[in-house]
């Protein structure tokens, strides 16, 4: 179980055991919250950094905006919010998880009368498909559940309810003796993981989805694309058959918890040597750099806890 700590709860701090909600309320049983997941890195020089925070929080808000849930709270006030969480429960690394949802006041499919609250956690954390996945790569493979449609539900929300599918993706895989899943989107194209954006290097070159196959606009996803530019990579986003899963030289998931994660094998083919391939392990070393501090180029990106 985590322990949390303390718990940023509408504006204050409370008790890890204090922060409640009421069994009625209305993103219970209809899912209806917005969320990030940001991580605190121990830079090179001792200090502790939340990483693209101002994006994650621009992205919090735009989700909700989708959703129209006004936050009753500034990005600012958001901003400090976190800070504040991190250093009261003196982490130095781990996850962020801000929440934004709707509380109890009436049930039904019409959430408006419903108050809008909000939340902030923070708790050690490392990686999330573990460090020997990091290094060698994970066995991942193409789920029988598919993301959905467009003009369904709003991929670009990082919505509660839209995690009900990455779930049936995530226990299909770990039923058969995967550690992730492959989402396709609804025309069979490839879309993403079950929480994770996706990239395969084909002869080269580094091929992703674009939004539109019902992809997640992922933070770290974006890191990669800058990256790549700085190393000379040539990047196409294009619509990708399954096949080309099984053809790849190198696949790699990205994510604010799984950070870089090569694949090993999809539906148990080998992809490439059968673990991180150099491309992958060159995007995966700057990404590193980055978060640690030690690209002066990318400083920005880094909020400091004083």
């Amino acid at each position: 179980m985590i322990n949390t700590g303390k718990i940023w709860f509408n504006g204050e701090l409370k008790e890890h055991d204090e922060a409640k909600v009421h069994v009625l309320a209305h993103v219970l049983h209809y899912g209806s919250g917005c969320f990030e997941g940001i991580r605190l890195y121990k830079l090179q020089n001792g200090k502790s950094a939340i990483f693209r925070l101002e994006e994650h929080i621009d992205r919090l808000f735009d989700s909700c905006k989708i959703y129209k849930m006004e936050i009753p709270y500034t990005k600012e006030e958001f901003l400090k919010g976190i800070l504040k969480t991190i250093k009261a429960n003196k982490l130095q690394s781990g996850y962020i998880r801000p929440l934004v949802f709707r509380g109890y006041n009436q049930l039904g499919v019409n959430p408006l009368s419903n108050p809008v609250e909000a939340i902030i956690a923070a708790w050690e954390w490392g990686a999330y498909l573990g460090e020997e996945g990091l290094n060698n790569g994970i066995k991942v493979c193409v789920s029988s559940w598919r993301r959905p449609a467009p003009n369904t539900l709003p991929s670009l929300a990082k919505a509660s309810g839209n995690y009900l599918s990455s779930q049936l993706i995530k226990m299909e895989a770990l039923e058969m003796g995967f550690e992730e899943g492959l989402a396709l989107d609804y025309l069979g194209n490839i879309s993403e993981g079950s929480g994770e954006n996706i990239f395969i290097v084909k002869n080269g070159e580094l091929l992703t989805p674009p939004m539109g196959s019902s992809s997640l606009a992922g933070i770290t996803r974006d890191v990669v694309l800058k990256i790549a530019k700085d190393l000379g990579l040539v990047v196409k986003h294009e619509t990708l058959p399954r096949e080309f899963l099984y053809i790849a030289d190198e696949i790699f998931l990205t994510g604010t918890a799984a950070e870089i994660t090569p694949v090993n094998s999809v539906d148990n083919i080998k992809i490439g040597s059968g673990s991180r391939g150099k491309v992958t392990k060159k995007i995966q070393e700057e990404f590193f750099r980055i978060v640690e501090g030690q690209n002066e180029k990318y400083e920005k990106w880094l909020t400091v806890v004083e």
